[in-house]
C-alpha cells in the first residue's frame, strides 16, 4: 500500500485546501486590520502563514503538487520583493527537502526490485533519506565495490499521485497564477503532465544521464554522476558532494555565485550541443558546486528525469533570432518568427513592435558581461505582466510552437535561478560558442576550425 495520500479525494481536498485557505487568510487579514493592526504587519503575517501552508500541502502531497511547487520556486525572483520574502523560505525547501516516506516501504521497494539479497548489494545503507523529491527519495549508500552511490527509490503510486495533482492543479490555475505575475500557470501544469511518463521511468532517466556523463567525463567545468545500477523504481548513481545550489543562493560568496551562474549557463548551452539532450528540470536541488584544484570549482548536475531529445542541439532558429534582434533587423526577425510559427498566419503585426518588445528581453546577450539580478527579473515579468502595457498586448498575439515549449520553460527556470544567485555572467561568450546560428555562418567555421586546432 502506498504511503503517499494518494486517493483521490484526500488529495484534492488538499489541494483545494490552498485557494480556500488564501481566501480565508484575507478574510483574517482584514478583521486584524479593522482591529488596530497596521497593514504592513497583517499583510507580513498573511504571507508568511500562506507560504507555510503551500509548503506544508505541496510537500506532504509530493506527486505533481509539490512537481508544481519546485517549478514555481525558480520563478520567485519575478515576484515584488515584500511579497517575495515569506514565499522565498518556502518554495526554497521544496528544491531540497519533502517529508520522506517511512523505512518500511523503502525496504519493501528495494526488495521487490532488487531482491530478498537487496542489503548485500550495499556496504551501508543510511534509511534516513537525504533529498526528497516530487516522485522519489534519494539514500546515501556504499555499493558493494565500495563506491559512494545515491539510491534513488521511487514513491509507490508516485504515477498515479502525479497525474491525480497536476489535474486538480490545472483547475486552480486561475486563483494560483498571481503568485508569478506574467506567467501563465495553465500550459506550466499542462506541460508537466506531458513529461509524466518520462520521468517515472528510471530506464530512460539512466539512458540520459549516462550519455551526459560520458560526454562530459573529464571535463573541467561540469560533473555529472555515472550509473551504477538502474531497475525499475530503483536507480543508482555515483555519489556526488558539494554545496547545494540553494546554499549558494543564500550564503555564497559572489565569486562562488558568478562561477555557479557562469557554468550554469555553459551547461544549459553547451549540454543540447554535446549530447543532443536538454537537461530539462534546472531548479537548484538538481546543482551542487563542488571544489577543484584546477578551476576552483565545477558544477554538479544531478537528476536527469526529464530531457528534451534534440538531436541537432538547440534549434538554430534561436539563434538566427537572437543575432537579428541584435543586429536591429526587424524585418528580418519577423519574417523568421513568422516561418517557425511564432506569428501565427491569422496575426499580422508590426516588425518594429515586435522588436521593441524582444530586445529587453535578450539584455543580457548584448554585452560582454550581465548582472543577473531579481530586480532585473521583477521589471521583466511587470512589463509583460501588466495588462495596459504594449508588451503584455503584443505577447498575448504571440504564439509558441508545441516543439519549443520545453525549451522555453528550461531557459526562462535557468534566468531564473542566475536572478536568484545574483550573478554576473558572460553570458555572449557561452552563446558564440554553442549555440547554433547565434553567429554568422563565416564567423561560426572560424571559429570550428580554431577549436579543431586547440
Amino acid at each position: 500500500m502506498s504511503d503517499l495520500p494518494r486517493k483521490a479525494v484526500t488529495r484534492t481536498a488538499k489541494l483545494a485546501a490552498l485557494p480556500l485557505g488564501f481566501a480565508g487568510r484575507a478574510t483574517w487579514g482584514l478583521g486584524k486590520r479593522i482591529g488596530g493592526k497596521s497593514a504592513e504587519i497583517v499583510g507580513r503575517e498573511l504571507q508568511q502563514r500562506t507560504a507555510e501552508q503551500l509548503f506544508k500541502v505541496l510537500g506532504e502531497l509530493k506527486g505533481g503538487a509539490m512537481k508544481f511547487g519546485q517549478a514555481l520556486s525558480v520563478f520567485e525572483s519575478a515576484l515584488p520583493e515584500e511579497v517575495a520574502g515569506p514565499y522565498r523560505a518556502a518554495l526554497t525547501k521544496l528544491q531540497e527537502a519533502a517529508p520522506p516516506m517511512p523505512t518500511r516501504t523503502v525496504h519493501s521497494v528495494l526488495e521487490e526490485r532488487l531482491g530478498k539479497e537487496w542489503p548485500e548489494l550495499f556496504l551501508e545503507f543510511e534509511d534516513k533519506p537525504s533529498a526528497a523529491a516530487s516522485i522519489g527519495q534519494v539514500h546515501h549508500a556504499v555499493w558493494h565495490d565500495g563506491r559512494e552511490v545515491a539510491v534513488k527509490v521511487q514513491y509507490p503510486g508516485a504515477g498515479e499521485a502525479l497525474l491525480s495533482d497536476l489535474t486538480q492543479l490545472s483547475r486552480f490555475a486561475r486563483l494560483l497564477g498571481p503568485l508569478i505575475p506574467g506567467m501563465d500557470i495553465k500550459p506550466l501544469i499542462a506541460e508537466l503532465r506531458d513529461r509524466v511518463s518520462e520521468e517515472l521511468d528510471y530506464g530512460l532517466e539512466a539512458q540520459a544521464q549516462k550519455a551526459h556523463a560520458d560526454e562530459f567525463a573529464g571535463d573541467p567545468d561540469v560533473l555529472v554522476p555515472a550509473v551504477v545500477h538502474q531497475c525499475d523504481q530503483v536507480l543508482v548513481t555515483e555519489w556526488i558532494d558539494g554545496v547545494p545550489m540553494s546554499e549558494v543562493i543564500a550564503n555564497g560568496t559572489q565569486e562562488q555565485r558568478d562561477r555557479a551562474g557562469q557554468l550554469l549557463a555553459r551547461f544549459l548551452f553547451s549540454g543540447p550541443a554535446r549530447t543532443g539532450l536538454l537537461h530539462a528540470d534546472p531548479h537548484p536541488g538538481n546543482f551542487r558546486l563542488l571544489p577543484d584544484e584546477k578551476s576552483g570549482w565545477r558544477l554538479g548536475v544531478l537528476d536527469f528525469g526529464t530531457v528534451d531529445r534534440l538531436p541537432g542541439g538547440l534549434p538554430s532558429t534561436i539563434g538566427e533570432s537572437l543575432r537579428l534582434t541584435l543586429d536591429g533587423d526587424a524585418e528580418a526577425v519577423y519574417e523568421l518568427l513568422c516561418e517557425e510559427g511564432f506569428v501565427k498566419e491569422s496575426i499580422e503585426l508590426e516588425p518594429d513592435a515586435v522588436l521593441d518588445y524582444l530586445l529587453p528581453i535578450i539584455e543580457p546577450a548584448q554585452a560582454d558581461e550581465f548582472t543577473f539580478t531579481r530586480g532585473w527579473m521583477r521589471s521583466q515579468a511587470a512589463r509583460v505582466g501588466d495588462p495596459r502595457s504594449p508588451a503584455h498586448q503584443l505577447g498575448k498575439r504571440l504564439n509558441l510552437p508545441p516543439s519549443y515549449l520545453l525549451i522555453h520553460r528550461v531557459t526562462l527556470s535557468t534566468i531564473g535561478v542566475l536572478c536568484q544567485l545574483g550573478a554576473t555572467v558572460r553570458l555572449r561568450d557561452e552563446l558564440e560558442e554553442w549555440l547554433p546560428g547565434f553567429l554568422p555562418e563565416e564567423e561560426a567555421a572560424d571559429e570550428r576550425e580554431q577549436a579543431a586546432e586547440a
